[in-house]
């Protein structure tokens, strides 16, 4: 249950994965157990379909029945982020008007990639996405995978737009993020999109975090984020030293497939993954359960 009454879309929220059956079909039983794990491990809200929930390979009737499991499932009523986000801009619009949006509280939309837009055409992008969009639009900055840099002119430009109201910011440069949390309106939501930078961009402004490991250790990730709010950074970095020390080997041969390795030796799913994704080796598989248990996470 959660433990704090957080503003919407502060805190937690983990980024959910999609449990998949060993034919890579989805395991809708274990999906339904994870909404209950995560909820009862104290997060603040759900990220339905973003990139850790492997959206790239699912379908369109997948994703529809995906966001219809959760919503069902979601049993205390924890508000719903949905990933609606690509590299052409016209298809979007029309999976936004083509999307039943009841029960689905924002979107989170990551920059274009592949393309490498310039600021102008990025703009233009998400000014459309949230002109369109009748929920708010949060954007997300990944570079490493997007092959852009949203940057915080172009950020704060967008911030302007009242349907725009936040960033999942998964750049990892920290200046980047001080730039944001300086200069942007006062009720523009600041988002780690990286879980160990989650605390230090607590610090500067942010109001929390969309991760990866909260999806396998909601509890003691969540307890972490909560203190880092409250301003006890005291707590939180005691905390957060524990998850630094798994965090390297969760990325190690993509993601997510390190999270699902821990899902599995929780007993909560399989750590099958769609290809072009290749399931953990056991290399890993021991790698991160011998942390995990190293630094008492599990």
């Amino acid at each position: 249950m959660q433990i704090n009454q957080l503003p919407k879309f502060h805190g937690v929220a983990p980024a959910l994965v999609t449990p998949m059956l060993q034919d890579r079909s989805i395991d809708w039983k274990a999906l339904k157990s994870l909404i209950n794990h995560v909820s009862q491990g104290g997060v603040d809200y759900l990220v339905v379909q973003g990139t850790t929930g492997e959206s790239a390979t699912t379908t369109s009737d997948e994703k529809k029945k995906i966001i219809e499991t959760i919503k069902e499932s979601n049993s205390d009523h924890l508000p719903i982020v949905y990933g609606i986000g690509g590299n052409d801009t016209v298809s979007l619009l029309s999976q936004i008007k083509n999307t039943t949006f009841d029960g689905i509280d924002a979107i989170l939309s990551v920059a274009p990639y592949y393309n490498k837009p310039s600021s102008r055409g990025v703009i233009d992008h998400f000014t459309g996405i949230a002109d369109s969009c009748p929920v708010p639009v949060i954007l997300y900055n990944i570079p490493g995978r997007t092959g852009i840099n949203l940057s915080p002119e172009t950020v704060l430009r967008l911030a302007e737009h009242p349907n725009i109201i936040g960033i999942k910011e998964a750049s990892c440069v920290i200046e980047q993020c001080i730039e944001i949390a300086f200069h942007k309106p006062k009720d523009f939501l600041l988002i780690s999109g990286d879980d160990v930078q989650a605390v230090p961009i607590i610090s500067i402004g942010g109001v929390g975090v969309m991760s990866v490991i909260a999806n396998a250790l909601p509890k003691k990730f969540s307890e972490m984020i909560h203190h880092a709010l409250k301003g006890d950074f005291v707590s939180a970095q005691k905390i957060l030293g524990h998850f630094l020390a798994i965090d390297p080997f969760l990325y190690e041969e993509g993601n997510p497939v390190g999270v699902k390795l821990i899902l599995e030796n929780l007993g909560l799913m399989q750590a099958q993954v769609r290809r072009p994704l290749a399931v953990g080796s056991e290399d890993l598989r021991n790698k991160l359960v011998n942390r995990c248990k190293l630094e008492k996470l599990i």
